[in-house]
């Protein structure tokens, strides 16, 4: 695998689906510059019927391209979605289009990837209309994931996203981000319904068993890295199914702080819960991450001006 300097501080985060709704958890392995780590927890995230894994991506240490380890993960998994972060600093739109489009390919369908949009202000860089320089991959386009916290990244996120990550500690604030997502992606001419929202979150679930920390009413504390939730397995099952009741988020994407610990209590402890409360899958409604999504297959923008004409 290729190492690039100042790259590094790899995160992988993983995706579940409840009915009507969407949950994702992310796993940080600081310092990890070799894909064999990566893939227990991906195998894991897969027993426990995730949507996808996550693996960011940073320039700050050195480490190795998400794209690469999560193309190494590929074979080794057969129906989790993979969705690493990518950026256009130093390639271009088609080629970043085309190496997303072969982790499509190698992993049958299952990718997406998550655009670095801060660190580009040109819309076009990111979603430009190049040349293609490979061949259409599987879903049609791989699922686009962005993080759309920050009131820049809303618009490109309304405007290009399948899924969008907000950071938000309480399901009014979040509710109202995703209401404000849907309808400026409608004033777009996009079909809101093809828009996923999930609620972001770092999690400690090392209290095992345990109520959630006392102070917060359960829910989680604004940090400087996010909102936090700490507690136990049961709690969090039971704020998952609060949020989701009350409409705030299509799901969770959640970073779990230790990523062994966490992974394993929330794919076997909270994930069962949910399902006994039958408000979570048991088993892939398809093959591809875009059917776990519950999202078509995109149509190419070239046939449908074909179709158009004809």
């Amino acid at each position: 695998m290729t190492s690039h300097p100042g790259r590094g501080l790899l995160h992988l985060a993983a995706a579940v689906d409840l009915p009507g709704t969407h949950e994702v958890a992310a796993v940080d392995l600081p310092g990890t510059h070799d894909a064999a780590p990566y893939l227990p927890l991906a195998r894991l995230a897969e027993h426990g019927v995730l949507d996808f894994v996550t693996l960011h991506d940073t320039f700050a240490v050195p480490g190795p391209e998400s794209l690469a380890v999560l193309s190494r993960l590929a074979p080794h998994t057969s129906r989790v979605g993979l969705v690493p972060t990518v950026t256009t600093t130093h390639a271009g739109p088609c080629h970043v289009r085309a190496a997303v489009a072969t982790l499509d390919r190698v992993s049958r369908g299952r990718a997406g990837w998550r655009p670095a949009v801060p660190a580009c202000d040109d819309e076009a860089q990111l979603f430009g209309c190049g040349p293609a320089i490979a061949p259409r991959p599987p879903q049609g386009h791989p699922v686009v994931v962005i993080d759309a916290t920050r009131p820049q990244a809303c618009d490109v996120a309304a405007r290009h996203a399948d899924v969008a990550l907000v950071a938000a500690s309480g399901p009014a604030r979040l509710g109202d981000v995703r209401d404000g997502l849907r309808r400026r992606a409608a004033e777009l001419g996009r079909d809101p319904e093809t828009l996923r929202v999930l609620a972001a979150l770092r999690i400690d679930l090392s209290g095992g068993e345990c109520a959630a920390q006392p102070g917060h009413g359960g829910g989680p504390l604004p940090t400087e890295d996010g909102p936090l939730y700490r507690g136990g397995p049961v709690d969090l099952a039971d704020l998952i199914a609060d949020w989701h009741r009350a409409g705030a988020a299509d799901g969770f994407h959640l970073t779990p702080l230790d990523p062994r610990r966490d992974l394993e209590r929330l794919v076997n402890g909270t994930v069962p819960l949910l399902q006994h409360r039958a408000l979570f899958r048991t088993f892939y409604p398809g093959s591809t991450l875009r059917e776990h999504l519950g999202l078509d297959r995109s149509v190419s923008r070239f046939a449908a001006l074909a179709g158009e004409s004809s």
